[in-house]
């Protein structure tokens, strides 16, 4: 098994490192227990998140293209039984079941490149019951990870209003798996490109970068280490200009490499200087007042050191002269929300002599952390004039809505709040699609390219109220009418069944 997409040529890139085993113990003796009890229902499990990354309006799903390869080479093999064998807690015969395991539910999910919001499924399994439980783990550590950076990426892009930004946390990332498929998630959301190699070769993304301190400080002055980058990349020379003095040696040696490139009838394209350090918006005034003094208008201003979407955004109010971004560690790491906060929930068992799915629901003293029961599907509401989200409608699976009628939505937890929205007004779009069914893949992931463009326009559904950093406007995750009856009667159902108890 290849450790989902780190492979090249038959090989492993890393050490090898099969996935099968990528689960909580707890997935693997509620296994066993399903197994001895001969209980191995059909059920659906429901993956969703309650809040949105760093206080924000909306999320980004990504990650679906490496959870389609989990589920494909889901298989335990000898030395996997040898290993739980190990652990003494397994019985012989509950192993050998696991020797011709393979996965054979369905799957639905939400296409990866979608405007998220919470609480509704981003991925649905309805499986027998000891499949669905032990793929929870794998799917929520790849599903949380990459939806996490992939929303901190658009929040970062859309703080840059039209700036590029290139992803560059590869060094500062936890681990090689989480720089490689960080860097994915960010050019899905919207970045241009990444530094990082084997993401790139991967992924078939742009791979772009400049280079270090280290490459000025290694020749005799700064003006020789420039000249000779430029003489290797006269198409793609961008020097990094702060090593010593920016303003009185960094920009003055830039342009004399640059006046003399041209001296020399090489064109100058894709050319600039780049910024680490110090006051970025005085320096980058600063720098564009040199540049454009010694006729090099068209010579662009990069800037890196520990940016995010706030800073971006500041030193964008404060006219700060730059048009390209580097940002690393707090985007590779989503450093101010490092957790996506994805749970997997039971939502129904099917009855076997009927075939119905039993709605069943989860308390909590936490009114958030009550779950939707059911098997469900979502529908999205988008204004037909603007093109522009009114709200999401979790529903039933079997439900249907006719756009030529008015709806009435209204919010589960404050049902007072209603909202009509009327006839023609409106378009539906379902947004779980079929990706397993019975075991077998029937959805083909597009490229990461493809996916940044999905992505692209899936914000453009945003209004620009909710996209906004700070105090964004929520966009309403309702529930059908249908939905919130069958809630209300198993809340108070159970309410009874505690006063009784």
């Amino acid at each position: 098994m290849r450790n989902l997409g780190f492979e090249r040529g038959g090989r492993d890139i890393m050490s090898t490192l099969k996935l099968t085993l990528l689960t909580d113990l707890y997935e693997m003796t509620m296994m066993q227990g399903y197994f001895k009890n001969n209980k191995n229902d059909r059920v659906v499990f429901d993956a969703f998140y309650r809040s949105n990354p760093s206080d924000g309006g909306y999320a980004i799903c990504a990650g679906l293209e490496q959870v389609i390869t989990y589920i494909e080479e889901l298989r335990f093999d000898d030395e996997d039984i040898a290993y739980l064998r190990s652990l003494k807690i397994f019985d012989e015969d509950f192993l050998a079941y696991l020797r011709d395991f393979r996965f054979s539910g369905d799957i639905y999910a939400i296409p990866e490149g979608t405007v998220i919001f919470p609480r509704e499924p981003l991925i649905k399994v309805v499986a027998p019951i000891m499949e669905a439980q032990l793929v929870e783990t794998a799917i929520l550590t790849i599903l949380n990870h990459q939806s996490l950076i992939a929303t901190k990426a658009a929040r970062v892009v859309y703080a840059a209003k039209g700036d590029g930004i290139m992803e560059f946390g590869l060094r500062r990332a936890q681990g090689p798996d989480a720089g490689v498929y960080g860097a994915r998630a960010a050019v899905i959301g919207g970045c241009v490109g990444t530094s990082n190699v084997l993401c790139g070769q991967l992924f078939d993304v742009p791979v772009k970068g400049t280079h270090a301190h280290s490459w000025i400080m290694s020749f005799p002055d700064e003006y020789t280490a420039f000249k000779t980058y430029a003489d290797l990349y006269p198409n793609a020379c961008c020097l990094l200009v702060d090593t010593y003095d920016t303003l009185k040696s960094g920009v003055p040696n830039a342009i004399r490499v640059f006046r003399e490139m041209r001296e020399a009838g090489i064109p100058l394209k894709n050319y600039g200087i780049r910024l680490d350090s110090g006051d970025l918006a005085y320096m980058s005034k600063q720098a564009r007042k040199l540049l454009d003094a010694a006729g090099f208008e068209d010579a662009y201003i990069s800037a890196s050191s520990d940016l995010d979407e706030y800073l971006i955004d500041s030193l964008k109010t404060q006219g700060a002269k730059i048009s390209s971004w580097g940002v690393g560690t707090n985007l590779i790491t989503s450093k101010d929300c490092p957790a996506f906060g994805g749970v997997y929930k039971l939502a129904a068992v099917q009855d076997a002599e009927t075939g119905e799915f039993i709605p069943k629901i989860k308390l909590s003293e936490n009114t958030e952390k009550i779950t939707n029961p059911g098997n469900k599907t979502i529908y999205r509401i988008y204004d037909r004039q603007t093109g522009k989200i009114r709200a999401d409608l979790i529903c039933l699976a079997d439900e249907t809505f006719d756009e030529k009628k008015d709806m009435i939505i209204f919010d589960p937890l404050e049902t007072w709040k209603k909202t009509k929205i009327h006839a023609n007004t409106y378009t539906l779009r379902e947004l779980l699609v079929p990706v397993f069914k019975g075991g077998e893949c029937v959805y083909t992931s597009p490229s990461v390219m493809e996916i940044r463009d999905i992505c692209t326009k899936e914000k453009d559904t945003l209004w620009d109220e909710t996209k906004r950093l700070v105090n964004p406007h929520e966009v309403y995750v309702d529930l059908s009418d249908k939905l919130y009856k069958i809630k209300s009667e198993l809340l108070e159902k159970m309410g009874r069944e505690a006063l009784e108890y």
